[in-house]
């Protein structure tokens, strides 16, 4: 069997240490990244200024707002035993199902896990996030900001409370890589989902409908997982 050099963008994604880089790309700077810290602070100043004026003349400064959304999650579930068994080994033929977590500098409010495999020529990559916002207006403002960036993809329907999918393909050195994101917001959660996949015998990446199906697949899972973390 002749060996099949992999191109270096999914080489790199097989790299310990680049993977953890990348991961801190796509939760800092990528499609679906965070607003910086300068916008959360414009956001915490705006609802703070928000909450003062609704509750003038209605008892003391401090008191808080009685129309503020309550916080539903305090705390990410476990990434790892998020998504089913099933799944991770309908998705990533060949991994190991538990996973690996990603180590975050808060484990609270941010946690990922990873699956990756090569079987034979076909690799398959997925990734689980879960964020937790400080509030629901925060996440969905989150949500808004990160989808309109994100454009060419639709509507999740019956997926949380607002989801979102997109697809893209790339190709390096005539090796395509499809990948699929799936964002989905639980109240005051943001669920985060990539899956990719690619062919180096034919250097072909698998059909857009596969990566989709199979990163919404991944969704409702870790959707589900989000009812043991009700605060």
């Amino acid at each position: 069997m002749r060996e099949f050099p992999l191109p270096l963008a999914l080489t790199a994604r097989l790299s310990p240490v680049l993977v953890l880089a990348c991961t801190g790309w796509a939760l800092t700077s990528g499609p679906f990244a965070a607003p910086s810290a300068g916008a959360q602070r414009a956001a915490g100043q705006e609802t703070r200024t928000a909450a003062a004026g609704s509750s003038a003349g209605a008892g003391p400064a401090d008191a808080p707002s009685p129309t503020a959304p309550a916080q539903s999650y305090t705390t990410a579930p476990k990434p790892c035993t998020a998504v089913a068994a099933k799944t991770v080994a309908s998705l990533v033929p060949g991994a190991k199902t538990a996973g690996k977590e990603i180590p975050s500098t808060d484990e609270q409010v941010r946690r990922t896990c990873s699956w990756n495999a090569l079987k034979g020529y076909d690799y398959r990559w997925l990734d689980v996030s879960f964020e937790v916002m400080r509030s629901t207006d925060a996440a969905r403002t989150s949500y808004q900001q990160r989808t309109a960036e994100k454009s060419g993809g639709g509507a999740v329907p019956g997926l949380g409370d607002e989801a979102y999918s997109v697809v893209n393909l790339t190709t390096q050195d005539k090796q395509q890589t499809r990948e699929g994101m799936v964002l989905a917001r639980v109240a005051n959660v943001l669920v985060v989902i990539t899956y990719n996949g690619s062919d180096f015998e034919t250097k072909k990446a698998p059909d857009t409908d596969e990566i989709n199906k199979g990163a919404i697949k991944a969704a409702k899972d870790a959707v589900a997982a989000l009812g043991d973390a009700r605060g």
